[in-house]
């Protein structure tokens, strides 16, 4: 008896569960994390950073053509061994040259990974703080149109809140 009890009041009580709203919130993380001030200043050292790559890749790109008309220049003149010694320079510097460019790519996307890491901690630190504060079920990422449409009357927009949390 007391079993059929439990399933009848369980019975009755489902349909009130299952309308219970899930309270949300939704933010745009890029947007948000953006709005920190050490993202400036993180985003113009990596400018500078990138700069210094990219004034080295001119040079080493400026020393090839040089090298390489100096070869165009003087290739009927030389002798065998040395136009061949000239051209195996040439093929050594493209190569060196290539490397050096796929190597200074991986270490500025690793170097922008390691300073966007204290940021993005920051950030997530204020977004579970302000989720554990407001009750939310959870906060969703509105960056990348991963959500085309929240019912404002059902989610929260959590921007300013993890804003001022962030300060």
């Amino acid at each position: 008896m007391r079993n059929k009890f439990f399933i009848l009041f369980f019975t009755l009580l489902l349909p009130v569960i299952a309308q219970a709203q899930v309270k949300f919130g939704y933010l745009s993380y890029d947007q948000t994390l953006r709005s920190l001030p050490e993202y400036a200043m993180t985003q113009a050292n990596m400018a500078d950073l990138r700069s210094k790559f990219d004034a080295e890749m001119k040079r080493v790109e400026e020393d090839f053509n040089r090298k390489y008309e100096e070869f165009l220049d003087g290739q009927r003149d030389f002798a065998p061994t040395i136009l061949q010694k000239r051209q195996t320079e040439l093929q050594e510097m493209l190569t060196r040259n290539v490397a050096f460019k796929a190597e200074s790519e991986k270490l500025l996307h690793q170097a922008e990974t390691e300073a966007m890491a204290p940021l993005k901690e920051k950030l997530q630190k204020a977004i579970q703080q302000v989720g554990a504060e407001g009750g939310y079920a959870f906060i969703l990422n509105t960056d990348g149109d991963a959500c085309p449409y929240i019912d404002p009357e059902m989610g929260e927009d959590v921007t300013e809140k993890v804003a001022a949390a962030l300060k």
